[in-house]
């Protein structure tokens, strides 16, 4: 699984900005305020945890997330989706009923 790439709260930011286009390293660098060797190196440990791609367009490298890997977190996730949809629903339960 892809926790540990994920543990890093830049890199869950970059792939919030990969979540709806493909971007280039240099908007990335744009958008977080960091260097360029720091945004390479959160971007090597999410493309060697499978979670983005890369492709090279002339001058640049453009990254776009992966959805499989997060698909297998989500799955991981469901059974503790349910958990926590049972523990709300009691407390909800609980504060309709209370006086």
């Amino acid at each position: 699984m892809s926790f540990a790439a994920l543990a890093e709260p830049t890199r869950r930011t970059i792939l919030d900005l990969l979540r709806d286009e493909e971007r280039p390293v240099g908007e990335l660098v744009d958008h977080l305020a960091l260097s360029q060797p720091a945004v390479s190196k959160h971007l090597r440990v999410l493309r060697d945890a499978g979670l983005v791609d890369v492709r090279v367009d002339a001058q640049r490298r453009v990254y776009r997330i992966r959805p499989e890997p997060l698909a297998e977190i989500d799955a991981w996730l469901e059974p503790y989706r349910q958990l926590w949809s049972r523990s709300l629903d009691a407390l909800g339960r609980h504060l309709e009923e209370a006086p």
